[in-house]
């Protein structure tokens, strides 16, 4: 399994709890090959979400897009290979 960054940029932005409707689905919809693991959004002047970037495990790309194709009206940016840097490691 690998690490994968997905890119949302949400068409309006939308509250915290507005949001997570898509995340409630993303993690309905999750499968062996492709796991949900977190979310940061990027918010605006008014604490809406405007950008979301969720961590995934999976076995590839086309796995987590398998997965998305289930949540209606979330766009994907794109879905990017990722490695994990842990900022102790460079002291």
């Amino acid at each position: 399994m690998g690490k994968f960054l997905v890119a949302h940029t949400l068409p309006s932005p939308a509250t915290i709890e507005e949001a997570g409707v898509f995340a409630k689905m993303a993690k309905a919809n999750v499968t062996l090959d492709a796991y949900w693991i977190g979310a940061t959004m990027q918010l605006n002047e008014q604490g809406k979400a405007t950008k979301i970037l969720c961590e995934w495990d999976a076995k590839d790309t086309e796995s987590i897009r398998k997965v998305l194709a289930k949540v209606p009206g979330l766009p994907v940016d794109g879905v990017y290979p990722i490695a994990k840097v842990d900022a102790e490691s460079y002291r």
